[in-house]
């Protein structure tokens, strides 16, 4: 090779075409060793928006991320959930390794209010992870506009921000760096990266995510209120555990 070229291509702003991009930020293990592979950085972005679209709620798109959000609140951070179409029942989250006390629901009613709480939940430095349904209270798809403003607030909050939409929008252009398409298969989860920063992803993957973790609808257990955690906040229970 041309050693000018090959100089050129050392340099951190320039990529070959069949190589991962470099990750933006920090990274989330997933705790699937498989999927971690096929993911930039070796995990979930942390400051960039995530999709998820699920052929319909409950196939365990939620077990995905189970054991990333388990180790964020074993270590007291907090995580969040805007409009999730059920109630949680606290001791399936319980069970599966998430601190109650780390997590957080907000129910909103109007859209406005569902797109604020999230570009402030992700906004915000004290929340590690965000997890978003709102193209149900759009009745119909979020705007492309909307989708934007939370990829920003992602990369200002710098936590990892995962929005589940309708498989109907996988062909639909995003503004999101992660797009993955979940479907069921038997006992297994077959995960479809259908963008990333980096080369296209030749085949799904087929993941166990165990029993899957959602929201039934006749359950009546709210972990938490709907306030959002700040930093300071957070920093102060720590002390007080300690």
């Amino acid at each position: 090779m041309n050693p000018a070229l090959a100089h050129l291509l050392e340099r951190s702003d320039i990529r070959r075409g069949g190589a991962f991009a470099v990750a933006p930020a920090p990274t989330l293990a997933s705790g699937f060793p498989r999927l971690d592979a096929e993911l930039p950085g070796g995990g979930w972005p942390r400051g960039a928006l995530t999709e998820l679209l699920a052929e319909h709620e409950g196939i365990g798109e939620l077990g995905l991320l189970l054991p990333a959000l388990a180790e964020l609140t074993r270590s007291g951070q907090a995580v969040v959930l805007i409009a999730p179409p059920y109630c949680a029942h606290a001791p399936a989250w319980a069970t599966a390794g998430i601190r109650l006390d780390c997590l957080h629901l907000v129910f909103p009613r109007r859209p406005r209010d569902a797109l604020w709480a999230g570009v402030e939940a992700l906004r915000c430095g004290g929340v590690a992870a965000s997890l978003l349904w709102l193209d149900v209270l759009f009745r119909g798809y979020l705007p492309a506009n909307s989708l934007r403003r939370l990829q920003v607030a992602a990369g200002e909050g710098g936590g990892a921000a995962f929005c589940f939409r309708p498989l109907q929008l996988a062909a639909a252009a995003s503004p999101a760096p992660l797009r993955l398409q979940l479907q069921p298969t038997d006992r297994q989860l077959r995960v479809q990266l259908l963008k990333r920063r980096g080369p296209p992803a030749r085949q799904a993957i087929l993941l166990d995510v165990g029993r899957p973790v959602d929201f039934p609808r006749s359950i009546s257990h709210v972990v938490a209120g709907a306030a959002l955690p700040d930093a300071a906040g957070i920093r102060r229970r720590r002390r007080v555990a300690a």
